[in-house]
């Protein structure tokens, strides 16, 4: 412990990794309890996978793969979104569809670049923290600061939008706008953590804190601010794990993440048994 903290002071690629395990915990916190709450999680599976495709043609063709997956994850989602509700495609569909289609368009270009099997493939498909570059930092730390402001400001809208559409609609919220304009933020935000859980990994994220949290509590407030803080410290810890014994980031962050949810929905039943037994001994 005592040589990571050493030499996170000396390099900076472990600082950056260090701040965007940070800053993802907080975003994915955030998102993913709206994406659990909505129970959209075979949405954002779809939006994950889809983004391949633009990481394949980004690679192929030479430019930033990011960039690539970010705008194949957009189009992905708010043609799903756009479908699902204005053609006689059901949305688990239309999800599968993108899903396939994106993972077929990402192999083709894969393959068609020589060396494709390299590193390259490797840090986007199962995450690659020292890779994080400062620009990629600063990018997911502005993200991050507008998805703060964001549900601080309408986390009322956000929460009918999640858990009732039709009530939030005859309260005159603009569902369809808001529906847009959060699924667009869910495909930023899986683009953006790609990096540190890669493509395979990546929805455990957003859904095991959110999960996690609605055990502890069912109040949506109390849910993001509780997610948030899970997903930071299984992203931190998954840091420590991965350098400590050069296992991937994804998979340590999942492992931690797991061990949470499973003590902490132990530790309910206990709760919930406890009572029980004082009832049968009076």
């Amino acid at each position: 412990m005592v040589n990571l903290l050493n030499d996170i002071v000396a390099y900076d690629f472990l600082q950056n990794a260090l701040i965007a395990c940070v800053l993802s915990g907080i975003t994915c916190g955030i998102v993913g309890s709206y994406i659990v709450a909505r129970r959209m999680v075979f949405l954002a599976g779809g939006i994950t996978h889809a983004s391949f495709g633009g990481l394949g043609m980004a690679l192929w063709a030479g430019f930033n793969p990011v960039a690539g997956a970010l705008g194949f994850a957009a189009i992905s989602s708010i043609g799903i979104e756009y479908f699902s509700r204005h053609s006689r495609i059901r949305e688990d569909s239309a999800i599968g569809v993108m899903w396939g289609v994106g993972m077929a368009i990402g192999a083709l270009f894969m393959s068609l670049k020589p060396g494709y099997t390299s590193g390259d493939l490797a840090s986007y498909m199962f995450g690659s923290l020292v890779t994080v570059s400062t620009q990629e930092v600063i990018t997911l730390a502005l993200f991050t600061l507008v998805c703060c402001i964001g549900a601080a400001l309408w986390w009322r809208p956000i929460m009918q939008i999640a858990f009732d559409r039709d009530f939030a609609s005859s309260q005159g919220v603009a569902t369809n706008f808001i529906s847009y304009i959060l699924s667009a933020v869910v495909a930023i935000s899986i683009v953006l953590a790609i990096k540190i859980m890669g493509i395979v990994l990546l929805l455990s994220l957003f859904t095991i804190p959110a999960v996690t949290a609605n055990i502890i509590t069912k109040l949506y407030g109390k849910i993001t601010i509780l997610s948030t803080i899970i997903a930071t410290f299984g992203a931190v810890g998954g840091l420590i794990c991965s350098y400590t014994w050069e296992i991937p980031p994804g998979t340590c962050i999942i492992f931690i993440l797991s061990a949470i949810l499973i003590a902490t929905k132990i530790l309910s039943l206990r709760n919930i048994k406890t009572p029980h037994r004082y009832e049968n001994h009076s």
